[in-house]
């Protein structure tokens, strides 16, 4: 896989696929992880004299445009950061972005607005998608893929591009796929995976890929509840998957799993509701389980004690809300005092949980930019995005 630091790239048009999803409310930017993620490609091209164009997606539009998922606010605060001006453009392949493309000068930025306003980016039609991928071809001279959180994703600006132009990876990708490397190819023991979030359906594939590769597989989140019904306890109103509670049980019979022994259970899902430590296997059928409690914190701080690699993905409990995101601090604190093991955090929700909550961001090894992403690489699937750039 070629690097973006091997590209001769001065005084040429260089389209960079980034990962710029962040959150937002009421037009500003409440997490800028990916965006400061994404700074280091930026500034290593602007620095060698490129002519940058900024491929991203944000949310889920219908194919079409919607004020609402505007990359504008992102382009503010990447310009914000860069410290430089990043131009604008009002579409992604039309009048505007053409006349953003011939307007930058050697080591200026320019960002397209949202690629999901095309309907042809998310495409399955190949040929649908190609002709818009021509399109955005069209614009530049070079292509770098820094965005792993969308290669698993056989859309246009991060599949179809690549096959049209010369093309390498931004060292985020690189960095994502050294170190998930390292996770799946005799990874140091022991080895302990923690999981989290809400549904079991969401990570059955990844459970079934990693259980037999791991020495301890730790589950809290909302997920956990199918497993303690799994061992036949009642779970009162929590979160449960029925229809998965005999994957779950199969699970189990592997000895790897490590289950919550208390919940904090609440009557509502609400940070105002009342809510109290209860055994995980005594939840009052009125109440739900909204995180794991202090003695599961101790047990999986026990479980992670002596791991010499650990992947983290999920959070223990609805971390947005204060009475329900203790456990989630106190597992997270557990994996970054891991001195000397390779510790990864999977993305998503996990990584926004730390930085919610506070917790230095260089504890740990390597946080993950792709939650999707890294799930679908662990359960050894193949990913459109990494593959065409091997190519």
């Amino acid at each position: 896989m070629r690097l973006a630091s091997d590209l001769d790239v001065r005084g040429k048009r260089v389209l960079v696929r980034s990962d710029l999803n962040v959150p937002l409310d009421a037009g500003r930017v409440t997490d800028d992880g990916r965006i400061r993620a994404s700074l280091p490609l930026l500034q290593d091209l602007l620095a060698r004299g490129a002519r940058v164009i900024v491929a991203a997606h944000l949310g889920r539009p219908k194919g079409t445009p919607d004020p609402a998922y505007s990359l504008a606010p992102v382009a503010k605060r990447l310009e914000e950061l860069l410290g430089s001006p990043v131009a604008v453009a009002s579409d992604v392949v039309g009048e505007s972005a053409h006349a953003m493309v011939d307007g930058l000068a050697d080591g200026q930025l320019g960002l397209l607005e949202n690629v999901r306003f095309e309907a042809a980016e998310t495409s399955k039609d190949d040929a649908e998608r190609g002709a818009f991928a021509d399109r955005l071809a069209g614009l530049a001279d070079l292509y770098v893929d820094d965005a792993f959180g969308a290669v698993h994703r056989k859309h246009a600006s991060v599949y179809d591009v690549a096959q049209r132009l010369p093309h390498a990876s931004g060292p985020l990708v690189a960095t994502e796929v050294e170190v998930l490397k390292r996770l799946t190819q005799d990874p140091a023991r022991p080895y302990a995976v923690v999981l989290g979030g809400s549904k079991v359906s969401d990570k059955l594939a990844v459970i079934e890929a990693l259980l037999p590769k791991v020495d301890t597989l730790l589950v809290g989140g909302g997920m956990c509840f199918t497993f303690l019904a799994a061992q036949g306890h009642d779970v009162g109103s929590s979160l449960l998957e029925a229809d998965q509670v005999d994957r779950c049980r199969g699970f189990l019979e592997s000895g790897k799993v490590v289950l919550p022994v208390d919940v904090v259970a609440a009557t509502a899902f609400s940070a105002d509701a009342d809510h109290d430590v209860v055994p995980a296997d005594a939840i009052p059928s009125d109440r739900m389980g909204l995180d794991i409690g202090p003695d599961s914190v101790r047990l999986f701080a026990e479980a992670l004690s002596g791991a010499e690699t650990v992947f983290w993905n999920g959070p223990m409990g609805v971390f947005e809300l204060a009475p329900y995101a203790e456990g989630t601090r106190g597992v997270a604190e557990a994996v970054a005092s891991l001195e000397g093991a390779l510790t990864v955090v999977g993305g998503g929700d996990s990584a926004a949980a730390v930085r919610a909550l506070g917790i230095d961001e260089k504890r740990f090894t390597h946080i993950s930019t792709g939650g999707g992403a890294s799930l679908e690489y662990l359960e050894g699937k193949d990913l459109p995005g990494l593959t065409v750039l091997e190519t």
